[in-house]
């Protein structure tokens, strides 16, 4: 009945907030059979028990909401975890090869190259043996006479401008090595009179030693006409090829040909000179100036028929070779009587002493500061007399 209360009620009392909240709902008559339940407003995703959060305080922490989690890590996670740990225990790698497999490589190599080197020495031994080829050798020992009147000896300015261009072409190599390279240029040069075009520093820098190069050229292919030493490099005869051929197997089998520079240079290096200062040194410039921005950009036909692509399928090669002869000439310079020929180059005496040895030794310290000074912090005030240098 309304208003009574059981001994199981009366013994346990609701809690003061609860006996509050009961206190403030209306009564509602008891029914004999209870009526169905409304139907509830909550989401499906949460069902909550009615009067629940009345009952919670005010203020009072709620209960964190737990997600139920719906996406789990599949085999592709758990593969490229794998790899992720793979990728950390391997060793560091330099291109294909690790460090040690770099080390192995390089003595694998070194090894078949020795080999392969000492076979064809035996070879060319063998074949040198043989009666024809001992007539050959005698037919054609390596050099021929230069014509009547060809100069014996070097001048001095020959020896200045040995050193010019070895100086010049190797800070030419370094520069080109780094235009190429070059990804973002940090340092940009303008002409004063056309602040539009702009090449990057180390293009202009480049460019500024081919010109002092070409100049150096010039000047070098000048005198030996006047001076009639362009007959020491210069063949004269048919007889050039066999008896370079010649010298190539004298030098393959380690018996190497009679050096005697003063007088006559042996075919090899004849055609090797000759090749480089009236070859090797034109092609450089022709290519370098058509990539250069002293090439008429406008010039349709022309460009039709000479494309930039050209020069520098060639441009490349070619520094590749200067590099190849400049390694070539030290050694057999080094290797066929080192105090002779540095007095031949440097000293312009036949004599074996120590003269041309410390000329040789002062160069090599004048190069070694232009190597370390070609860099932006010094090139810049150099370039900025010229035109204007900007920073990117």
């Amino acid at each position: 009945m309304i208003g009574e209360t059981s001994p199981i009620t009366a013994e346990k009392k609701p809690p003061p907030v609860a006996a509050e909240v009961a206190a403030s709902v209306p009564a509602v008559p008891r029914d004999p059979a209870p009526a169905p339940a409304a139907p509830s407003t909550a989401s499906p995703e949460r069902h909550t028990p009615p009067m629940t959060a009345a009952l919670v305080p005010t203020g009072a922490p709620r209960p964190p909401i737990v997600f139920r989690p719906t996406a789990f890590a599949g085999a592709a996670a758990r593969v490229s975890d794998d790899a992720r740990r793979d990728a950390a225990a391997e060793p560091e790698r330099i291109g294909p090869f690790t460090k040690a497999q770099w080390a192995g490589a390089v003595v694998v190599g070194g090894l078949g190259l020795l080999f392969g080197a000492a076979m064809v020495v035996l070879a060319v031994r063998w074949l040198l043996s043989l009666t024809f080829m001992q007539e050959f050798l005698v037919a054609y020992p390596g050099e021929y006479e230069l014509p009547a009147g060809a100069p014996v000896g070097f001048p001095a300015w020959l020896g200045w401008q040995h050193f010019f261009n070895t100086f010049l072409i190797v800070l030419i190599i370094r520069s080109g090595l780094r235009v190429r390279n070059e990804k973002r240029p940090t340092a940009f040069w303008s002409p004063r009179g056309n602040k539009k075009r702009k090449i990057s520093l180390a293009l202009w820098f480049h460019q500024a030693l081919d010109i002092l190069w070409v100049v150096n050229g010039v000047v070098f292919v000048v005198l030996l006409f006047i001076t009639g030493q362009w007959l020491r490099i210069v063949p004269t005869s048919w007889a050039v090829f066999p008896n370079a051929l010649s010298a190539v197997l004298q030098y393959i089998s380690l018996d190497w040909p009679t050096d005697n520079g003063w007088v006559n240079y042996n075919s090899v290096q004849q055609l090797a000179y000759f090749a480089t200062v009236f070859v090797a040194a034109p092609l450089a410039i022709v290519t370098g100036v058509r990539m250069s921005g002293i090439w008429p950009k406008n010039a349709t036909a022309l460009n039709r028929a000479y494309p930039v692509e050209w020069a520098r399928r060639v441009h490349f090669p070619v520094m590749l070779y200067f590099v190849l002869f400049i390694f070539v000439h030290v050694v057999l310079v080094f290797a066929t009587g080192a105090l002779r020929n540095l007095n031949h180059m440097y000293a312009a005496s036949d004599e074996v002493n120590w003269t041309g040895f410390w000329i040789f030794a002062a160069s090599m310290l004048v190069l070694a500061a232009g190597w370390v000074a070609a860099r932006p912090l010094v090139i810049a005030p150099i370039a900025g007399l010229f035109g204007t240098v900007k920073g990117r």
